[in-house]
């Protein structure tokens, strides 16, 4: 095997590499006398195939195998010798004519790309200062919560008197027919629908017309499914739906007592109000922590100044800026984006990217010198929670999960940044700053030099 540096600038290295056809060659001899005794051929004694024989039938296949392994085995031995730290996978580009190595015919020799992990030397956990954010509920603010909820939970009557027409917020109740092009189209049929105008619940315009029905009437609502419709026989088009509206209930408010606590299954009023309470207070620590992580990073990022890894910003920045250009194309860029110019956007958000590989380089170094690892029961509990998005499919989505790698390392990251992160404040002089709610959940800015 031959091995030669051709460039070694900054962290990329390019190594030319190449395997001699006899080394190749004797790979795949060695691995048709492994499998000859296992094969049973029409016409020969098990065991008895000619290897010449095995080689016409098979030598192809098996030499794809062996250059499989041949590179596996001669990338790892460049890393290993040059006792490099790849960020990232090796990228490979065969050199010559491949078919003429898979005849056997040539040396395999290709081009081996790698970016290197940077050297750099962490910042010392215990010499960090953070400012952490806190904020507990009011009881003014449990009650509010508590009467929203009650709200939410409210009961409907049928509504009485000389004249009932429907107004926005009563409940309908209504059988209905939708037709497109006078023909009528599956799910467009319903009865004894409980529609509260003004919730939302249906296509925008159908509840609005709604709005002065009376009880026992007859009304042709007509609307036009929106373009981007989930179904797409539907999507765009005009449709009538012949609505018969057989009751009109009003709106009727539950008191916040106990016996409202008791309808939601819980004990008393006084429970439900710990429960709500237990609630904002794990609302408001999640943003407490989202903030002290933040504050965290934006130290580490300050205090860390070294080469990256080229093909790794890349790679980031390309995914950042496929979603911009799919908000962009959407019309739904921020505000503060909308105005820049290509190359603004383009500047700023490679600017980020470099941001985010440089954090996760320290946190990942961080994490190896502390030998921070995730667990196998951490994984799993991780995957069970993704697979229990799936409802019905949960158990058949675990088992998916549990077989694909890269799924696995996308749901294992970001414990291991957490894990990280806690490990990072837990040295660290952290000092509790009560703030004000608005000012806990309010959005935070980039850093300064992030943005224009």
């Amino acid at each position: 095997m031959q091995i030669v540096e051709k460039s070694g600038e900054g962290l990329s290295r390019v190594y030319g590499v190449t395997v001699p056809l006899a080394d190749l060659t004797e790979k795949l001899e060695a691995r048709i006398a492994e499998i000859t005794p296992t094969l049973n051929i029409k016409g020969f004694r098990p065991g008895k195939v000619p290897p010449g024989h095995v080689r016409r039938l098979y030598g192809k296949a098996l030499m794809s195998e062996v250059v499989q392994a041949s590179l596996t085995e001669s990338t790892q031995k460049v890393l290993t010798d040059n006792n490099l730290r790849p960020a990232g996978e090796p990228e490979l580009k065969p050199e010559g004519d491949i078919e003429a190595v898979m005849d056997g015919k040539a040396d395999l020799a290709y081009e081996l790309s790698i970016d290197l992990m940077p050297e750099f030397e962490p910042v010392d956990a215990s010499t960090l200062s953070l400012s952490k954010p806190v904020y507990a509920p009011t009881v003014e603010e449990v009650d509010d919560a508590v009467a929203e909820l009650a709200k939410q939970n409210r009961t409907y009557a049928p509504r009485t008197g000389k004249t009932v027409k429907a107004k926005d917020g009563d409940q309908v109740v209504i059988d209905f027919l939708g037709r497109v092009d006078g023909v009528a189209f599956n799910g467009g049929t319903a009865q004894d629908v409980e529609l509260v105008l003004g919730a939302g619940q249906f296509i925008p315009g159908f509840e609005a017309q709604l709005v002065g029905a009376k009880p026992d009437s007859d009304v042709v609502v007509k609307v036009t499914f929106p373009a981007d419709y989930q179904s797409a026989d539907l999507a765009g088009k005009d449709a009538e739906f012949e609505t018969k509206v057989k009751e009109v209930r009003a709106p009727v408010d539950s008191p916040a007592d106990d016996a409202f606590a008791e309808r939601l299954g819980i004990e008393n009023l006084e429970k439900l109000k710990e429960l709500v309470k237990g609630n904002l207070e794990e609302q408001y620590a999640g943003a407490s922590r989202f903030k002290l992580k933040r504050a965290l990073l934006d130290q580490l990022d300050a205090k860390h100044d070294f080469q990256l890894p080229p093909k790794m910003v890349e790679a980031e920045f390309a995914s950042i800026w496929q979603q911009v250009q799919q908000d962009k194309e959407g019309g739904q860029l921020p505000p503060e984006d909308a105005e820049k110019s290509e190359e603004q956007l383009t500047k700023e958000y490679r600017k980020i990217a470099e941001r985010r590989v440089r954090l996760g380089l320290v946190l990942a170094e961080i994490g190896r010198a502390n030998n921070v690892q995730v667990t196998e029961a951490e994984l799993n509990e991780a995957i069970r929670r993704e697979a229990m998005k799936y409802g019905a499919q949960a158990q058949e989505v675990f088992n998916l999960l549990r077989e694909n790698q890269n799924a696995q390392a996308q749901l294992r990251a970001p414990i291991f940044e957490d894990k990280v992160v806690d490990l990072i404040v837990s040295k660290a002089t952290v000092e509790d700053k009560p703030v004000s709610k608005d000012e806990l959940m309010k959005e935070d800015d980039l850093p300064e030099g992030y943005s224009e």
